[in-house]
């Protein structure tokens, strides 16, 4: 599937405004799946999710966020529900229990 070609006639699958920081012109959505599932999870609305798990398919959508590294607490425990993953089993989950707390302010 042409992932670029998808989104100039599908504009509504992700928002431009999530991605400001990036030329989408040079984007490759299958090689950014991550970084793409990622955004719209954590900043998206709930046509940019519905849309991107109908874009990727849901068992890639489970695989790619499961390695994210930089969900926040809120997004992790609704992501953790939705799709019925353990938190345990996330990235950034396993990232920030093993950092250390030195000062608890």
């Amino acid at each position: 599937m042409d992932y670029n070609n998808y989104i100039v006639q599908n504009p509504d699958v992700m928002s431009s405004h999530l991605f400001w920081d990036i030329d989408l012109s040079r984007f490759d959505m299958e090689k950014n799946k991550r970084l793409i599932v990622e955004r719209i999870f954590m900043m998206g609305n709930k046509s940019e999710i519905r849309n991107i798990i109908q874009f990727y398919g849901l068992e890639t959508i489970k695989k790619e966020i499961v390695k994210a590294g930089n969900l926040d607490k809120k997004t992790l425990n609704w992501v953790s529900i939705f799709l019925k993953i353990p938190k345990s089993k996330f990235t950034c989950f396993i990232r920030k229990q093993s950092t250390a707390v030195y000062w608890n302010f």
